[in-house]
């Protein structure tokens, strides 16, 4: 893995930021191409609880967002993750993983209660993602949708994202 430092998105990072994801998700057969405007409409939207860039001595190489989200039965402090960017030609060189590991210890630090995604069930069980069947997001494949409880009871309903997701 290429040198990295991970910190909090700054104003001038927003374009990198945008061309980042328009990137990375470019051409991917689970991507509409809608991933550059999610992430600018929770900014917008004030959802964007926690927005990392991962920089190597050069330029950013990585983002990932985390944004609230709503379960049914009323559980509150969870928090969805996605999307999350590296450039293509430094994919597979864990800064992905970076970013991620980051990320859920800043929100352990919050006092986050957990966090949901939309996945692959080969990549996101390594940090301790899993399908709970009692949690669900309609619409895709259940078994892609996964948690990860960081403190408290599992939550049990119907998940809703934020609206830049719509």
């Amino acid at each position: 893995m290429t040198e990295i430092r991970i910190r909090n998105e700054r104003p001038e990072d927003l374009a990198t930021i945008h061309a980042l994801t328009a990137t990375a998700f470019e051409g991917r057969v689970y991507s509409d191409g809608s991933e550059p405007r999610i992430v600018d409409q929770l900014r917008c939207d004030g959802d964007l609880a926690l927005s990392l860039v991962a920089a190597d001595s050069r330029r950013i190489v990585g983002h990932i967002a985390f944004s609230p989200v709503t379960i049914s039965d009323g559980t509150e402090g969870w928090y969805g993750l996605g999307p999350v960017s590296v450039w293509p030609e430094l994919q597979r060189q864990g800064i992905g993983s970076a970013l991620i590991r980051k990320g859920l210890a800043n929100l352990q630090t919050m006092g986050t209660k957990g966090v949901v995604l939309l996945g692959s069930t080969e990549y996101y069980p390594r940090f301790g993602f899993e399908h709970d069947p009692k949690l669900v997001y309609p619409g895709p494949p259940a078994e892609k949708f996964q948690r990860l409880v960081l403190s408290g009871p599992a939550p049990e309903g119907t998940v809703s994202y934020a609206p830049a997701f719509g």
